[in-house]
């Protein structure tokens, strides 16, 4: 993971900025602990212009405004900590039960206003239309997956959630080609084997899926569809409520788009468990 301050200059080289917009730049650059949390205006005073130009920055430097550029600032601020720094980013707040259903309703609200529908819409149709759909996740990571491929079975599609990696996982891609999904779920830091798994995904000529935290990573360079979402948390690990929103979205989606078989799907299952007396009464 490239620094803030490498990954604000790479940005910067080829944005035609003028003189008030490279010291908002600058001040992304050296300064990712407080622009990643502040307000336009707030970073706008400290770089001594105004608000207007903060927005502008954002928008030469490709987000559609302050807020979009900060998200991706605060995750890449976040993903350059260790677990025990992020911690101490956040234990010295008060009542941290409450802090944490209000940082997840925050979350949620910033999503609404910055998650890419259309790419939720294509994501989904790619879930929908594929032969075979795998889902990755590591560690934490892996409820949010673990749900979106379940959920997928139930409906009748051929998806499977990759358990185990290593020699297993090698085993599950190279069963994959052209007419597949690969949807990868990370946050936070990126595992090697997730990059890589779906880089190789890719070259075998599968549509590959991101649901991340950063717009711009080692994961999403590999991927054809990227879905971004915020992610922080008021403790040591990421929060995954907007994630699993995400997934449910996407659920809601694929449902519509199967229509009947989706249907038809649930009422097998259903109808399946009461033959095996799989639930309570």
């Amino acid at each position: 993971m490239e620094t803030a301050e490498a990954w604000v200059r790479a940005r910067t080289e080829d944005a035609a900025l003028g003189p008030k917009s490279e010291r908002v730049a600058h001040l992304l650059a050296t300064q990712p602990e407080f622009t990643s949390y502040a307000t336009a205006g707030a970073v706008a005073e400290r770089a001594g212009v105004d608000a207007a130009t903060v927005v502008r920055t954002a928008r030469a430097l490709g987000f559609t405004g302050w807020p979009d550029l900060r998200l991706e600032l605060r995750g890449r601020y976040l993903s350059s900590l260790g677990a025990a720094e992020v911690l101490g980013q956040h234990e010295a707040a008060a009542d941290p039960v409450q802090r944490a259903l209000r940082a997840d309703l925050e979350n949620l609200s910033l999503a609404v206003r910055t998650v890419d529908v259309a790419a939720v819409e294509a994501v989904a149709a790619a879930i929908a239309a594929a032969r075979r759909t795998v889902v990755l996740g590591s560690g934490s990571f892996s409820g949010p997956a673990y749900q979106l491929a379940h959920s997928c079975a139930f409906m009748g599609l051929d998806a499977q959630f990759a358990v185990r990696g290593g020699t297993t996982l090698v085993n599950t891609l190279t069963q994959l080609g052209p007419g597949d999904c690969l949807v990868a779920i990370n946050f936070w830091r990126l595992p090697r084997e997730i990059r890589d798994a779906t880089a190789v995904a890719g070259e075998a000529g599968v549509t590959t899926c991101v649901l991340t935290d950063l717009l711009r990573s080692g994961l999403t360079e590999v991927a054809e569809h990227v879905i971004t979402v915020p992610s922080e948390g008021t403790s040591h690990f990421p929060s995954l409520t907007a994630a699993m929103a995400v997934v449910h979205a996407l659920l809601a989606e694929i449902t519509r788009l199967r229509g009947e078989k989706a249907r038809t799907a649930i009422r097998a299952t259903e109808a399946l468990w009461r033959r095996l007396d799989l639930m309570c009464e």
